[in-house]
């Protein structure tokens, strides 16, 4: 009969330490945070690949600059999404690049249903008649074990979707616009 009282006392030991414990550090490991809303609020246009979807404005952000401001969300891939990287070309009635610009998501990692803030920033010579942006990241594909798309540097890794991603006119005012 002691032994048994020993065991049970024990136990409620066990507990009152896992329970304050829980107390002291919130609800055992799991966020107290709000998630972020999802579309984010407050942009324009929208784009999806297989793993990330960007949000962005067009707007100018001074005399003679034309500045993509947005975000890179990682919505449902298990894997993170890294070293995503950006280019904004101004193209020409000739369908030529005139000007050119390059930026990247601030964090090199974006998780899931995590977001990473990006700009480019773009000095137009005036022939411009559309910006296109282009884009590519690096995602590991545990399945496959192999690089779904890569850095700009070419033959870095494989890739299964090609080089880049294209948003053809990114800041027109009628197409790619948030739904």
């Amino acid at each position: 009969m002691k032994r048994m009282h020993g065991i049970r006392v024990g136990f409620l030991l066990l507990l009152a330490i896992a329970l304050s414990a829980c107390a002291q550090y919130g609800t055992a490991g799991f966020s107290t945070a709000t998630p972020a809303p999802y579309p984010p609020p407050g942009y324009t246009h929208r784009v999806e690949s297989s793993h990330v979807a960007l949000f962005w404005n067009c707007t100018e952000a001074g005399p003679g600059v034309l500045q993509l401001e947005g975000v890179a969300v990682n919505p449902w891939a298990q894997q993170p999404v890294r070293f995503l990287e950006f280019e904004l070309a101004g193209v020409d009635a000739r369908e030529r690049t005139v000007s050119e610009a390059a930026g990247e998501a601030k964090d090199i990692q974006i998780y899931t249903m995590a977001s990473s803030p990006f700009v480019v920033e773009l000095r137009p010579v005036g022939s411009e008649v559309r910006y296109d942006l282009y884009y590519q990241y690096q995602f590991s594909d545990p399945s496959h074990e192999r690089m779904i798309s890569g850095p700009m540097v070419k033959g870095a890794f494989p890739r299964m979707h090609g080089d880049r991603y294209l948003v053809r006119d990114a800041c027109s005012p009628t197409q790619h616009l948030m739904r």
